[in-house]
């Protein structure tokens, strides 16, 4: 039997019962495994107490921190490492192997990840979607998920996504064996995801064209690394006109998403389509403060709404 390595594992959870046995499995070498969960409807605690994971209840109060972060600053980890898996993610064996040595070295502080994503049981491996590098893998008390101040945007669902990890002190290397993106769902759950992450993406773009502070992020920097770069690209894109059109034509024919054939187009065309959700929200936000049915030019405008960003109302009062 192989022996279970130093490493802690962190998987946020919820009604994830159709990913949660082959996530599970996949992390099987690591010697503690923590599943925070969200008040699951399906079988998910049941399968999580079969592969001997440890459960713990999280209960979102609607502001930061999200799932992740609360769960490094509470969880009792045993290890010095902790791995963020998600429930459609997979460790290989290979890459077990690597972050057994990885661990080992003196100096580092946190790892990149990159992951292969699946979709219609196919490897996305044009379009941009690969490499694509997670900081996944560090030491728990060095590194945080970054906050880019999206929270107040309702029904973005109660767990960091697209945040990266920012560690604080120490080197950062990059695993060479990938990570693999499977999810056992179908496309019903895919576009209710990204029905959320476009709320979510909304808020960002929104923030960046007011300008705001980076502080405590990972920052923008086109010289900087990999996540850095599509962070410093992001502040052009969100000010780029015909987007949706924009991002078919660069998956699909400059990153050479036609290469992956029909699961290739019709994940373009899908990319495309969450361009517009993203635009219409944030126009919704610019003109109405995240609310419909607002008539523009009513007294009622200027007053701060239910789940209206503070910061839009104010600006709309100073207006």
């Amino acid at each position: 039997m192989t022996s279970k390595l130093p490493v802690s594992v962190l998987i946020p959870a919820k009604n994830e019962e159709e990913n949660l046995p082959a996530c599970l499995a996949s992390v099987a070498r690591a010697d503690e495994v923590f599943v925070v969960d969200s008040q699951s409807e399906d079988r998910s605690i049941e399968i999580c107490e079969q592969h001997g994971a440890q459960v713990v209840q999280f209960h979102f109060n609607g502001r930061w921190p999200k799932k992740k972060n609360w769960s490094l600053d509470n969880l009792p980890f045993k290890h010095d490492w902790v791995l963020i898996v998600d429930c459609d993610e997979r460790i290989t064996d290979e890459l077990w192997d690597e972050i057994a040595e990885a661990i080992q070295k003196p100096g580092h502080s946190g790892y990149y990840l990159n992951r292969r994503v699946f979709f219609l049981g196919k490897w996305i491996r044009f379009g941009g979607k690969y490499p694509d590098w997670n900081l996944r893998l560090f030491r728990h008390a060095h590194g945080r998920y970054e906050n880019l101040h999206t929270e107040e945007i309702r029904n973005t669902g109660d767990n960091e996504v697209h945040e990266h990890v920012v560690v604080e002190s120490g080197e950062v290397g990059y695993l060479k064996q990938d990570m693999l993106h499977i999810d056992f769902r179908d496309l019903y759950h895919w576009l209710q995801r990204h029905n959320r992450y476009s709320n979510w993406e909304a808020r960002v773009y929104y923030n960046i064209l007011n300008g705001m502070a980076e502080d405590g992020t990972i920052g923008a920097n086109l010289f900087g690394d990999s996540v850095q770069r599509k962070r410093f690209l992001k502040k052009i894109w969100v000010r780029l006109p015909l987007k949706p059109l924009l991002r078919f034509v660069l998956f699909y024919f400059i990153r050479l998403g036609f290469l992956d054939g029909r699961a290739g187009y019709i994940y373009g065309r899908l990319l495309s389509q969450y361009e517009y959700q993203i635009g219409v929200k944030l126009f919704e936000l610019q003109e109405f403060g995240g609310q419909l049915n607002v008539q523009k030019g009513n007294s009622a405008e200027t007053a701060e709404t239910p789940g209206e960003p503070t910061a839009i109302a104010s600006a709309k009062a100073q207006s």
